[in-house]
This record gives C-alpha cells, structure tokens and sequence, in this order.
C-alpha cells in the first residue's frame, strides 16, 4: 500500500543522512519515477526533503527536522529482520518489504552492515528448484475479509478433489506452509497445504467465522506411533535433535536404539527410508512389515524378467 511505502521512507530518511532515488527504487521494488512521486507527496506533506545532487548524492530530510529515538538494541534488531526476511522469503509482499524497511531504519547504516553480514535466510532446497509460490495475496484478502474461497487439492492419495472453505489461519509447520479453514464440501474443519492446492479463486461471499480451536496439528490426521528403531552411530547427533537424547540409547556394535516418533503416512515412510541401511526398525511389526513391502515393491522396478 502507497501510505504504508511513505511512512517506510520517511522513518528510513529519519535515520539516514541520505539515501539515493535507485537504492529506494530498490528496497520498496518500485521504480525511481515512483520514488520521486512519494518524495513530492512527503514534501507536499510538511516534511522538509532535500535532493543532493552529484555521485554521492541523494535524498535527504532537513536536519534541524530529525528526531533521533532509540527504542530497539542492534540484538533486538537482528531477531526483527531475521524472523521479517524468514518471512519475506516464503510468502514475499509489500507490506512485509515495507515493515522491513521500518525496522531497518531504526539502526544505523553501520550497524545494519554489521547485522545483515551475521545472517543469512535462503529458503531455496539444496537440490533441484522451488517453482511453488503459493497466492498468499489471495489469501491474505479472503483471511481478512473473511470471504469464501475454492481450489482443488491433490490428497495423499494423489486424487484431484474440490473445496470451497472458510479460511481461519495461516500456519507454517516443518518449512510448509497450511490453511486452517472449515470445508463447505465436507462439513467440517481441516487442514490443507498450500503446496498441493491449485486453481485458487476468491469469491465474493462473505461468511461468518465459526467458534474454533485447532490443535497445533491437522485434527484428521493419524496418531503418532513410536517406533523402536536400531540405528548407526553416525545417526546419533540427527537423533537427538529430533528424538531427544533421553530417548536414544547405546546398544552394541556401534549401534544405538532410538525411540522415534512416527506418523503412518507417505511422508513418515519416506522420511524413515531415507536413512537406508543406516536404520532398522525393530518394533511395531506392523510397521517393519510395511517397510518391506515398500522396499520390495521399489527393489521390483529394478528387476527384469
């Protein structure tokens, strides 16, 4: 939103002596043209701005005008734009940008050097590349006005299903994005990710929110089972940050027993998989037996009659 662009400039101005036409350009992702309209409404506006002209130039506010007002520690400051750029990187918008801007204006130029150069947010996988960009925007639109939106929705059982829900919350769990939202379809509360929705529309029909309480987890989904599980050494530090280390044991050979926590989908499957001969999953047997129909019918592509 323009007012909210103004205001970011203004406090950046604040904070800095001068700052060029194209670096503004660049931080609100507009162009220079537009910079300079903001800049004459600011100026329209009672705030004294002044244009330097030469290589280090720039635009500036009168310094007899300036407030200088600390409220926020460079460590405060640090934990602002590591969780605003977390943020801004999954689910990238205007208002983000611009709160950013805000925030780094509370610091100096020095200090912002400093804290940019102590972290770093890439949300990109190691392999391969992320194409999937959810329409937060929609969303935001339907989450605040409390509108009614349809999409289809590829389940765990790669069906196309379609639904039309009231939305409630975004959540992000595990670096993916989900909708809390009650399903006009199915009647009822669920959770649905963002990643496996498409064709996203917005209608323009208002409803009125329910009373709800979601759990931290999709209601529908399975219970969590645990599972005993023979592991490698080399397993060991990945295991305690997942299982905790009160819950890994030493056992012999260089091999420990851990106690994991397990959800029987696809996903759970494939994440224990993933540690190939590394990991042996002694109990429950159901669970073992499913892990060795799931390498048979893998190891069965391979072999030719």
């Amino acid at each position: 939103m323009k007012i909210d662009r103004l205001l970011s400039i203004v406090m950046l101005l604040l904070e800095r002596d001068r700052v060029s036409s194209s670096k503004l350009a660049e931080m609100f992702e507009v162009t220079p043209r537009t910079i300079f309209r903001d800049i004459e409404t600011i100026n329209k506006a009672g705030i004294p701005i002044i244009t330097y002209p030469g290589a280090s130039g720039g635009i500036g506010i009168m310094e007899k005008y300036k407030i200088q007002k600390k409220i926020f520690t460079v460590a405060d400051i640090t934990a602002l734009l590591l969780g605003l750029n977390g943020l801004h990187a999954s689910m990238s918008s205007e208002e983000i940008l611009n709160t950013i801007a805000k925030v780094k204006s509370l610091v100096s130029e020095e200090q912002l050097r400093f804290v940019e150069s102590k972290m770093a947010i890439d949300p990109s996988p190691w392999f391969g590349k992320a194409t999937i960009r959810p329409n937060f925007e929609q969303l935001q639109t339907a989450l605040l006005r409390n509108l009614l939106i349809s999409f289809n929705y590829l389940d765990q059982f790669d069906q196309l299903t379609q639904h039309k829900v009231e939305p409630y919350r975004l959540v992000l769990k595990d670096a993916s994005w989900y909708l809390q939202a009650y399903c006009t379809t199915r009647q009822g509360f669920r959770m649905f990710r963002l990643s496996c929705m498409s064709s996203l529309t917005l209608h323009n029909e208002h409803f009125s929110p329910k009373s709800f309480a979601f759990e931290p987890w999709d209601s529908t989904e399975k219970e969590q089972v645990i599972l005993k599980l023979l592991i490698d050494e080399s397993l060991r530090m990945y295991m305690e940050g997942y299982c905790g280390k009160e819950n890994i044991k030493p056992y012999k050979d260089n091999k420990l027993v851990a106690f994991f926590p397990f959800i029987e989908n696809d996903y759970g499957y494939g994440h224990l998989l993933s540690f190939g001969d590394k990991c042996e999953c002694l109990e429950p047997e159901h669970v073992r037996q499913e892990i060795y129909n799931r390498l048979q019918r893998s190891i069965s592509k391979y072999i030719h009659s």
